[in-house]
């Protein structure tokens, strides 16, 4: 994003502030969820007060029931990478992929979509909750803990991997990326016509249609970061929108799911739809705190 500003504003003094992500704080309960919004609050209101410019989010990590205040806006959604999910072995593992692990054998991760779909592919495995960022979670594996694997998000792996440690990537009919999947939001003030025009620049228009589609699903399926759900939005050759939703137990066991398409400029009434067609089909007594 620093580097986008800049090509832009040549010559501008661009400082980089940061908080503590919310991957870093507990996850699978009201505390992690409870900290996500407060971190967006804490940018919210450092935005209004001018003491920021931009506020950078992982969009995925953004709760849907937590609007933005009167006089901020998302400027810009950046062009998404790839959404897939790796499974990274640990250092001297035998095994190459998912379905040649023995059965009993110990995967780590720190998502409820990740484990409950996981679960879904392999019932036989057992799933163990790791934390912090997929660098920290891979690193768990040399550290005698037992886990023969990991499963991550491929575009969160920051540090290279030595040729010798097998990565399998999950093919999205397995692993159904989270709602805002790599996603990441730019937020601004609304009367900042500088700062909102360089923004309406770098946006990308079908990057923001699927995001909008996949958090008006959540926002209708009254989930969050921590719920058991999964949905991912595309377009099809001809442009128009398609979305996957799934809801399901955090076992595995139960699995509820729904595809729509709808018209490139409908991405709220995709998202509206999808919502609705699964809740129809009872997935509200799914989706637990």
């Amino acid at each position: 994003m620093r580097a986008l500003v800049a090509e832009r504003l040549p010559g501008a003094h661009i400082e980089v502030l940061g908080i503590e992500p919310a991957a870093e704080r507990r996850v699978g309960g009201p505390a992690s969820l409870h900290g996500r919004t407060l971190a967006k609050r804490e940018l919210d209101k450092q935005l209004l007060d001018g003491k920021i410019d931009l506020a950078v989010h992982w969009m995925k990590e953004v709760p849907c029931d937590a609007p933005l205040p009167e006089g901020v806006t998302f400027g810009a959604y950046l062009k998404r990478p790839d959404v897939h999910d790796v499974v990274v072995f640990r250092q001297g593992s035998p095994y190459r992929s998912l379905d040649e692990l023995p059965t009993g054998s110990a995967v780590g991760t720190a998502s409820v979509h990740r484990a409950g779909q996981l679960l879904r592919h392999r019932p036989d495995v057992r799933v163990h909750s790791t934390y912090g960022d997929a660098d920290s979670q891979i690193e768990t594996l040399d550290t005698g803990r037992g886990y023969e694997a990991v499963v991550v998000a491929r575009s969160e792996i920051a540090r290279p991997q030595p040729p010798t440690r097998a990565v399998e990537v999950l093919g999205l009919d397995v692993m159904c990326p989270p709602i805002g999947a790599a996603a990441i939001g730019v937020a601004c003030r609304v009367d900042d016509d500088r700062l909102s025009d360089l923004l309406y620049t770098i946006d990308v228009p079908v990057a923001r249609s699927h995001i909008t589609a996949e958090r008006t699903l959540q926002h209708g399926l009254r989930a969050h970061y921590d719920s058991p759900i999964a949905g991912h939005c595309t377009s099809t050759p001809d442009g128009r929108l398609s979305m996957r939703g799934l809801v399901f137990t955090r076992d595995g066991r139960h699995l509820v799911e729904i595809c729509e398409q709808d018209a490139a400029n409908r991405p709220t009434r995709l998202g509206t739809r999808v919502s609705a067609g699964l809740l129809s089909r009872g997935v509200g007594a799914l989706i637990t705190v």
